[in-house]
């Protein structure tokens, strides 16, 4: 039954994001990337702070402002600026589809700098899933968009920040992460302000309603992703990510009108595939050191 639960807040947390991106898209029309990002940084950032108020936890302990942790929310900035810059230039469904890629670039940066083993299979499954990449971006022919490279930054940055959270404090309070990342978001939406096109200007009519739509969503998709890994099994819950891509495509034909290529849509049907085995694969790995484990403790 918990696992049930998690595959559907996993679901339910990838639809909100979704609605969070359509939303950003729709105000980056009118509005600089920057300010979205500031105003999306205080709204979710104040959400999670009285969240940590709530449950007695403190937002300036120092614990939660070592190295460590401000390295992360630096990633989560350097992620935020490249996926809302991107979905600003390219099409919903494409930056959703080559974001998919996460979990190989997590997969090899824990190869490359944690140590962890990985094997041929993995190693071909990532490649796999990169060719899939490619053929979404297309560098070199015609349907080519260097704003879609945007997408690239924010993968290697969200990569970044899950293998910093592998190796920082883990009793820093999950509402306090919460509240970083967001605080890293005004950080990163002002730098957007000083060095790219466009200033910042009051929200008119419609826009207070978008981006209030932007800030719930964006904190239901926050947290319901957090629950789920706690209360489910990460073998059964974690290949339900996935579902962003459908969402994605969906928002992207009924809001924005668009029609993804049939080569768009092989490159996402590798990155999945290859996601997935890499999962499988890590998942079975996993079961069998823990058997290896029991049978020494018991002989």
């Amino acid at each position: 039954m918990n696992n049930l639960h998690g595959i559907l807040l996993v679901i339910a947390s990838m639809a909100a994001f979704t609605l969070e991106d359509m939303f950003i898209k729709q105000m980056a029309g009118s509005l600089p990337v920057g300010e979205i990002l500031i105003c999306l940084g205080l709204g979710c950032g104040l959400i999670f702070a009285v969240m940590a108020k709530l449950q007695g936890n403190a937002l300036f302990a120092p614990r939660a402002w070592r190295l460590k942790p401000v390295l992360r929310a630096g990633t989560e900035a350097v992620s935020a600026m490249g996926f809302a810059s991107a979905l600003a230039l390219v099409d919903i469904s494409t930056v959703a589809a080559v974001f998919q890629a996460t979990p190989l670039v997590i997969t090899m940066g824990a190869a490359l700098f944690l140590g962890e083993d990985v094997g041929w299979r993995r190693w071909l499954a990532i490649c796999t899933g990169f060719a899939g990449v490619l053929l979404i971006i297309r560098p070199g022919l015609d349907g080519f968009e260097p704003a879609a490279l945007l997408v690239i930054v924010a993968v290697l940055g969200v990569a970044a920040r899950d293998l910093m959270t592998r190796v920082m404090d883990s009793a820093v309070p999950s509402s306090v992460v919460s509240f970083q990342a967001y605080l890293s978001l005004v950080l990163a939406g002002g730098l957007l302000l000083a060095f790219t096109p466009g200033e910042a200007r009051m929200l008119e009519g419609g826009e207070y309603g978008m981006m209030l739509g932007g800030i719930i969503f964006g904190v239901m998709g926050y947290y319901g992703i957090v629950v789920a890994m706690r209360i489910g099994d990460a073998s059964a819950v974690t290949p339900f990510r996935y579902t962003r891509l459908l969402f994605s495509i969906l928002v992207g034909v009924i809001v924005f009108g668009e029609r993804p290529d049939t080569l768009t849509l092989a490159g996402a049907s590798l990155i999945i595939g290859s996601g997935l085995y890499t999962f499988v694969r890590e998942q079975r790995l996993a079961r069998r050191a823990r058997r290896a484990a029991a049978a020494a403790a018991a002989a």
